[in-house]
């Protein structure tokens, strides 16, 4: 069993920066696929950012080159560098942690980005 946690999250004005971190405990963190998704209210959640066990990542069309997803498998720990930040960015933003058929979630971390 996994368990993520999310951290990094916070009020911030448009145009500026958060880093989103997600640790992880209970499980061999290298071998799990990562990602980071977010929900806004009223919406449904959508995938962000991807990175593989393998180390290659994918990112949203809205997102992609303002965000950049990391991991670092000594420290356990997933991250979300996210730049030039947006009002539409506002969401509680989760991590997931999928292998095979096991896929775990974070309890999610709340981003507001006031105009």
């Amino acid at each position: 069993q996994v368990q993520l946690v999310e951290s990094g999250g916070g009020l911030v004005q448009a145009g500026g920066s958060l880093r989103l971190s997600c640790a992880a405990s209970g499980g061999i963190f290298g071998i799990y696929n990562m990602d980071w998704y977010r929900q806004a209210p009223g919406k449904q959640r959508e995938l962000v950012a991807t990175i593989t066990s393998g180390g290659n990542t994918n990112y949203a069309d809205s997102v992609k080159g303002r965000f950049t997803i990391s991991r670092d498998n000594a420290k356990n720990t997933l991250y979300l560098q996210m730049n030039s930040l947006k009002p539409e960015d506002t969401a509680v933003y989760y991590c997931n942690a999928h292998v095979g058929i096991r896929n775990y979630w974070g309890q999610g971390t709340q981003v507001t980005v006031s105009s």
